[in-house]
């Protein structure tokens, strides 16, 4: 079998009204890639320890479904994968050390405690001290638990639920859709925020981590933006609405003036002037 690669969207009713105030003729909503690798899988962690974060989906149907059971083993089968990962890692370093090379001989000891460590059945989460840039462990990324059953979310009938229009699809719902609930998940688990650029031709939203720049806004929308930055023009999505246009907003002194270091907050609309 083959990973299955999809774009999950990340619903925000914010985007929504901005693109209504801009008369904007195409909305973009920002989105999270999801790869599904099929659990027989022979590369199952190789393939998995570029991920930022892990969405296990266990059995909560079958006659004989334990999903406790399953996570447990999920979460064994990553100790033994990252044993083994460590396990080369060591012997590749072994060799390297026996030139003299102090970095190597200092990884070299790291290794070897953290082999100790995951042969002992406990995941490298758990270890205080820094790890070597190399490792991509997969027990210490962060693991979202979704169960597929009457306790979680009926994959099936979202699954149909999909292919129908919001407003039908909403009639069978008692709540939001599940699958939007772990897409919030994932954006709070992996610190993303959401900021926007909008214009009569698009309303756009955009992910950045917690804590990223400006200067990573406008990489994110175009390498040319972050090379030629002069600075970046930022309003609060809910004062933009209150005041009904940039040219307001800027009278009312809310739009600000801001240079690349500085920190862009979730909701933010960011203008990038930039000149290459």
């Amino acid at each position: 079998e083959k990973a299955n690669v999809g774009m999950a969207v990340i619903p925000d009713d914010r985007l929504d009204r901005l693109a209504v105030l801009a008369g904007s003729k195409k909305t973009t909503p920002a989105a999270i890639r999801v790869v599904d690798v099929p659990a027989t899988s022979a590369d199952l962690p190789g393939g998995l320890r570029q991920a930022d974060a892990l969405l296990a989906v266990v059995d909560g149907f079958s006659d004989d479904a334990d999903p406790g059971r399953d996570l447990e083993t999920l979460k064994l089968e990553m100790v033994v994968a990252d044993r083994d990962h460590v396990a080369r890692r060591l012997e590749k370093v072994r060799k390297e050390a026996k030139s003299g090379d102090p970095a190597r001989r200092r990884e070299l000891e790291v290794l070897e405690e953290l082999l100790a460590h995951l042969e002992s059945g406990r995941p490298l989460s758990e270890v205080q001290r820094a790890l070597p840039a190399e490792l991509e462990p997969l027990t210490t990324k962060p693991l979202i638990t979704v169960e597929n059953g009457l306790a979680g979310i009926d994959a099936k009938l979202e699954m149909e639920l999909a292919e129908l229009p919001a407003e039908e699809a909403a009639e069978f719902r008692s709540g939001p859709s599940a699958l939007e609930e772990v897409v919030r998940r994932l954006k709070v688990t992996l610190g993303l925020i959401s900021f926007f650029t909008i214009s009569d031709t698009e309303a756009r939203a955009w992910t950045l981590r917690s804590g990223e720049t400006a200067l990573d806004a406008a990489e994110s929308i175009h390498s040319d933006m972050a090379r030629g930055f002069i600075r970046a023009e930022v309003i609060r999505w809910d004062d933009l609405l209150e005041s009904g246009s940039h040219a307001e907003a800027a009278r009312r002194g809310l739009q600000r003036l801001e240079g690349k270091r500085y920190v862009v907050e979730d909701g933010d609309v960011v203008n990038v002037r930039f000149n290459v």
